[in-house]
């Protein structure tokens, strides 16, 4: 796609070099698009397939404006970015998508909570407490999270005790909520760009490992009933358009006990619950994310296979040095696997070192499959700490 005044690719800035802005590049050559990436770490995975690749601090706001300053659009992988650099890029002339103050909204969970529950969208019940207050203020259990700087299962943590409490309790100012019995939690990705076209893609259901609250792996579409689908996917369109929103969001849900949906919380970029949709649906997430971002009409997200699932590859426990990625070549033996690695040149306990996405015809046999999986693959590494 062109730059009408110069002819050239389009040059779009993302702010995060991880494994979602190298899945967003993949997506990018097929429309041609130019991708210039900012990242902290010289060792990002985009770092080898970006056009252009600056390492930065991404909450510098000079750092930010100056890797933006001459390109079309600014868009993110990461929402932990200098929401002060991208106000400067927009006011400069910049296209950022999504928008700063949409961005600084769901930077703080406390105000995301409370735009929830300002715009009637059904949440779990909570508290704001401030640096060093009360946390057993509504009572126990809960559910503590950081209000920001929380990312990927830090930041968030259930409390079941007093002891818990004066264990482990957050200091910092944080939100409590109350514990929700869940029956399964969902996920929804929606679109929407600039001329307001939507785009809502089938409802997913994630399994997350308590250890860690990482998502260990998720089935699509979600084994839920078609009236239940039909009110997540309503809501997440609600939480898009009550924010004005555009660009590509996820939405996080909770099915409770008695049948209810709550919205958990949204993430304002490409999200690990819609990784499967690369080779799931017609459109990927990276590419309607593109898609919105630069102003095209959005993509056709419907299903290319009856069933999907996807497992995270993490980094097992004690496994540090180069990454060694046990039983992946059996496992592509296996009908309708697809692995996708990240490219990480260190493996870390618990990190994300790649994604295995099995397409089939139905969810009791990806199930299965899933589940040989996540018997046989381990991300070791060569030496432990």
């Amino acid at each position: 796609m062109k730059n009408l005044q110069t002819g050239h690719s389009l040059r779009i800035g993302v702010l995060g070099g991880g494994q979602l802005g190298l899945m967003m590049i993949q997506a990018a050559i097929d429309l041609d698009l130019r991708v210039e990436v900012m990242d902290p770490s010289e060792k990002a995975p985009c770092a080898k397939f970006t056009h252009r690749f600056i390492t930065g601090d991404l909450n510098d706001a000079q750092s930010v404006y100056q890797f933006g300053k001459n390109l079309d659009i600014i868009t993110i992988e990461i929402e932990h970015v200098s929401v002060e650099g991208l106000r400067k890029l927009e006011k400069s002339g910049v296209k950022v998508i999504p928008k700063p103050d949409h961005i600084a909204l769901i930077q703080d969970k406390g105000l995301q909570k409370q735009f929830f529950e300002d715009n009637n969208i059904p949440t779990s019940d909570f508290i704001l407490i401030e640096a060093g207050g009360n946390i057993s203020s509504l009572g126990l259990p809960i559910v503590q999270k950081l209000r920001t700087g929380g990312y990927d299962g830090r930041g968030v943590q259930i409390l079941k005790t007093t002891a818990d409490i004066v264990e482990k309790g957050f200091p910092e100012a944080c939100v409590l909520e109350k514990a929700v019995d869940i029956d399964k939690e969902l996920g929804v990705i929606v679109a929407r760009n600039s001329s307001g076209q939507t785009s809502i893609f089938p409802v997913v259901e994630s399994v997350f490992d308590p250890k860690v609250n990482l998502v260990s792996s998720l089935i699509a579409p979600a084994n839920i009933n078609k009236n239940t689908a039909a009110k997540a996917q309503a809501l997440a369109l609600q939480v898009l358009e009550a924010m004005d929103f555009e660009g590509l969001m996820a939405v996080e849900l909770f099915l409770d006990s008695d049948g209810d949906l709550l919205v958990n919380e949204v993430a304002p970029r490409t999200h690990n619950s819609g990784h499967h949709t690369i080779e799931a649906n017609k459109t990927s997430q990276f590419s309607q994310h593109l898609r919105a971002v630069v102003g095209l009409p959005l993509g056709d997200v419907s299903l290319l296979h009856n069933a999907a699932g996807m497992i995270n590859l993490l980094g097992a426990a004690g496994a540090y040095g180069t990454p060694v990625y046990e039983g992946l070549s059996e496992a592509q033996s296996i009908p309708g696997v697809h692995p996708h690695l990240y490219g990480k040149s260190e493996v870390k306990p618990y990190r994300k070192m790649g994604h295995v996405t099995v397409t089939g015809p139905d969810i009791d046999l990806v199930q299965k499959r899933l589940l040989k999986l996540r018997e046989s693959l381990c991300v070791s590494g060569t030496k432990e700490k």
